[in-house]
């Protein structure tokens, strides 16, 4: 896909998502959030970017941790995540915060400016993940940190089937190397390749815990990446689409929810 165009998508995807994300991925996604900020190991006083903030669930985290002398800038492509993630963090008090709706392949903010980079689950999204890490790079002070969180291997992740069902349907081509960066030594080679040294990096298998049949369904479809696809279908394919998504996870059924296998890769590195 022609990055402008991917970058379109994932801008008008991500505002469809917004208002179905938490209900979806808020505790699905905790386990990563929790290896991130535990490896990334933040001060108080320091001052931190975090790119693809989504609606603010690290954000907040981050300037809980930082202040009360640390600044939190926080950026997203998507203007309806960034307007809840403001409408969290800052109805929490956290005044040390600032919000802008930015591009992470081109921040739009002078270098050397920061003492930390996260970004939790954001990378797998943007057209050229070491441009993005670059960019990163140059706007953290020497001796800076990044963390970075993204899923892990295809074949570790048993929701992973969405994206060909939603994709034979409409010609999405949503997340067309969703992937890549969890597979082998990829991500530890994109950050090497961005200019980090040292690099860490630790892979998990998580348990992911849905409800209900609708519950996964809403995840999958309406609270993810595919949501701006899924809003062209008719009843009939969604009806047709949910069958086979949940077939597709029907060998990890547990009662009336689902356990689905899930695999996070995350990575620190220095500048």
């Amino acid at each position: 896909m022609e990055p402008r165009l991917q970058r379109r998508v994932q801008r008008y995807g991500w505002d469809k998502a917004s208002g179905f994300y938490e209900d979806s991925w808020k505790e699905q996604l905790k386990p990563a959030q929790d290896k991130l900020m535990e490896m990334i190991d933040l001060r108080p006083g320091e001052k931190v970017l975090e790119t693809a903030c989504g609606t603010g669930l690290v954000t907040e985290r981050i300037a809980k941790t930082v202040e009360p002398d640390g600044k939190v800038i926080a950026t997203d492509l998507s203007a309806g995540m960034l307007e809840l993630a403001e409408s969290r963090v800052s109805g929490n008090g956290y005044g040390h915060v600032e919000f802008n709706r930015m591009d992470a392949e081109n921040l739009d903010m002078d270098g050397e400016r920061f003492d930390v980079a996260i970004s939790a689950l954001g990378l797998m999204y943007v057209p050229d993940p070491v441009a993005s890490l670059r960019e990163k790079y140059r706007v953290l002070k020497p001796g800076g940190r990044l963390a970075i969180a993204v899923w892990g291997e295809r074949k570790n992740c048993g929701w992973a089937d969405i994206f060909p069902i939603v994709d034979k349907r409409v010609n999405s081509d949503v997340c067309p190397m969703f992937f890549q960066q969890g597979t082998g030594n990829t991500l530890n080679y994109s950050m090497k390749k961005a200019g980090f040294e040292p690099v860490w990096i630790e892979r998990m298998n998580v348990n992911l815990h849905y409800k209900n049949d609708e519950h996964a369904i809403l995840a999958a479809f309406a609270g993810g990446p595919v949501a701006l696809a899924y809003q062209k279908f008719d009843e009939k394919t969604r009806h047709e689409a949910h069958n086979e998504y949940l077939n597709s996870i029907s060998q990890f059924k547990n009662g009336n929810g689902y356990d689905i296998p899930g695999e996070f890769v995350v990575g620190k590195g220095v500048k």
